[in-house]
């Protein structure tokens, strides 16, 4: 069920909106939708639900995700070509995993927007950025669940 009584809309929201600027808007939109989105999927994280937002972590990996109808896309800039050896990329359903950059005992994590495949993926370096291209999955099989009485 959709969390209706977390959207502050009430008789105050047009004057509030009307002396914003553009800039704040934006922030409280998503800061809007962040809460809604964590308080729907259990995340803590409110920029995990957007879909084109730098990576955050501690030691940053500037990564950007974004999707396509049939595709989502990891983009990482990457400066120096000889970093690429010892890179490690590996991904779940919903995760892709980075480890040995920029150092051998560092790993990321990247919430992906979609779905993933197992197959078909790729990843190319141009240009000082690595972009890695995941097929998204639509099969999503549902099991029945019975319930007993006790």
């Amino acid at each position: 069920m959709f969390p209706w009584n977390l959207f502050p809309f009430n008789k105050d929201m047009k004057s509030k909106l009307e002396h914003m600027n553009p800039e704040n808007i934006d922030k409280f939109i998503k800061d809007i939708m962040g809460n809604v989105m964590s308080a729907q999927s259990g995340t803590s994280n409110p920029q995990d639900s957007y879909r084109s937002q730098p990576a955050q972590q501690a030691n940053t990996l500037n990564s950007t995700t974004f999707e396509t109808h049939d595709s989502v896309f990891i983009r990482i800039p990457i400066k120096d070509e000889t970093m690429l050896k010892g890179l490690q990329i590996y991904h779940t359903a919903n995760q892709l995993k980075v480890e040995h950059y920029p150092e051998l005992d560092i790993s990321h994590s990247i919430m992906l927007p979609a779905m993933v495949k197992k197959k078909g993926s790729s990843a190319k370096y141009q240009d000082g950025i690595l972009e890695i291209k995941l097929i998204k999955s639509y099969d999503v099989q549902y099991s029945q669940i019975d319930v007993s009485e006790l």
